[in-house]
């Protein structure tokens, strides 16, 4: 399992930070420490998954 930080995400995502915060359809972060989180990279690649499956 590999966690992945903000900007990989938003490249991933092509999403503003703003707006990935605001959707609550987006995986949810994993604390780290006190300001430090990240995300479940297959948790963010499933939600791309299901983004291009919805749009067939």
């Amino acid at each position: 399992m590999r966690l992945i930080r903000l900007p990989e995400v938003l490249s991933k995502t092509g999403h503003s930070r703003s707006r990935l915060y605001a959707d609550d359809t987006f995986p949810r972060r994993v604390r780290l420490g006190a300001r430090g989180v990240a995300w479940v990279e297959a948790e963010v690649d499933e939600w791309i998954r299901e983004r291009i499956e919805s749009r067939d």
